[in-house]
C-alpha cells in the first residue's frame, strides 16, 4: 500500500502571524487566506508541496475556555525534507528573523534514512525538523 500524507492540522494563536511564519520563512504557499478572512471558510491552509497542505486553525475552532482541545498538546514535531541548498538557504532566512534553533546539525532517522536536522519553533511553539539527506545532497 502507497500511501501520501495529505494534511496536517496546526492549532494556532495568530493567523496572520502563523501566515507570515510560513510564507516567509519556509516558503510554503497560502491558500484560502482571502475566503477565511471574508469568513466563508473556517480557517486557510499552507502548501507544502502537490500533495500536502498544513491547515491553520484559528482559537474558535480550538480553544475551550483557555483549555486547548482536540490533540493541541500531542504534537511533537513535523519534519520538511529540502534538499541541501533549500536547507541552507533556510537556515539563513531562520538566522536573520532571529529564530532561535533548538538543536543543530544532528542525524536523524526519517523517510529516505539518515538525514542532516535542525529544529526550530513557529510562532505557537510547534516545533518543526528541517532535515536534507546527504545522499540527495548535490540533487536540485
Amino acid at each position: 500500500m502507497r500511501v501520501k500524507l495529505d494534511h496536517n492540522v496546526l492549532n494556532v494563536r495568530d493567523i496572520p502571524t502563523s501566515v507570515e511564519f510560513y510564507t516567509n520563512l519556509l516558503q510554503f504557499e497560502v491558500e484560502r487566506l482571502d475566503q477565511y478572512e471574508s469568513g466563508k471558510v473556517p480557517f486557510p491552509s499552507v502548501r507544502v508541496n502537490d500533495d500536502t497542505v498544513i491547515d491553520l486553525f484559528p482559537p474558535k475552532m480550538w480553544d475551550n475556555g483557555g483549555t486547548p482541545t482536540g490533540s493541541y498538546k500531542n504534537l511533537n514535531h513535523f519534519c520538511i525534507a529540502l534538499n541541501y541548498t533549500d536547507w541552507s538557504a533556510l537556515r539563513e532566512r531562520l538566522a536573520v528573523a532571529g529564530v532561535e534553533l533548538q538543536r543543530d546539525m544532528t542525524r536523524n532517522w526519517g523517510a529516505k534514512g539518515e538525514g542532516i536536522s535542525m529544529y526550530f519553533h513557529d510562532p505557537d511553539g510547534n516545533e518543526i525538523e528541517a532535515r536534507y539527506y546527504e545522499s540527495e545532497k548535490n540533487r536540485r
